[in-house]
């Protein structure tokens, strides 16, 4: 299988080098498979990350921050903007060979783009930063608790190390 993100840009606002964010979204989608290859959870068997690694995909969908928050609102209850949503859809691969959808990663450009100069780095890095958070939380990772969120920070460090995007 050549492509294991399917990318929407569903805003106007920002233009988007879709083919360079899809390099990028394949990339880190290789190295959260490494990642759990080289320090597997407890929930995902060897089996379940073969099947991710080789048929999994995800839809990663670009959207402003009007939309973001009239996804936030309906989901989790909250009426403001964010940076990053995610929707697990399937853990379990079906029986027969076909690619399988593991979830949809939402991320607002506009949010995006005000935290990349925030924090004093580009866009580049604060979207494999959105890119791999939603994909980690699509798969089962959460940081609900301090160790949860230990765990899941420093999974995240270490595939954004490993993908070349060093926070400066």
């Amino acid at each position: 299988m050549d492509k294991h993100v399917n990318i929407s840009n569903r805003q106007r606002r920002h233009k988007i080098n879709l083919p360079e964010l899809q390099s990028m979204a394949e990339k880190l989608f290789g190295q959260i498979c490494r990642n759990l290859k080289d320090n597997p959870c407890h929930w995902l068997s060897k089996a379940n990350v073969r099947e991710i690694e080789s048929r999994g995909q995800f839809s990663l969908v670009l959207v402003s921050d009007r939309k973001i928050r009239v996804l936030n609102k309906l989901w989790r209850g909250f009426d403001k903007a964010t940076d990053v949503l995610s929707f697990p859809i399937d853990e379990e691969p079906p029986a027969d060979e076909i690619p399988y959808e593991l979830g949809e990663v939402i991320i607002s450009i506009d949010t995006a783009k005000a935290q990349a100069s925030e924090l004093g780095h580009g866009i580049e890095r604060e979207m494999a930063f959105l890119m791999v958070h939603g994909m980690l939380h699509v798969l089962g990772f959460d940081h609900d608790s301090k160790e949860d969120e230990k765990e899941m920070f420093a999974r995240q460090r270490r595939i954004l190390h490993s993908a070349g995007y060093k926070r400066m």
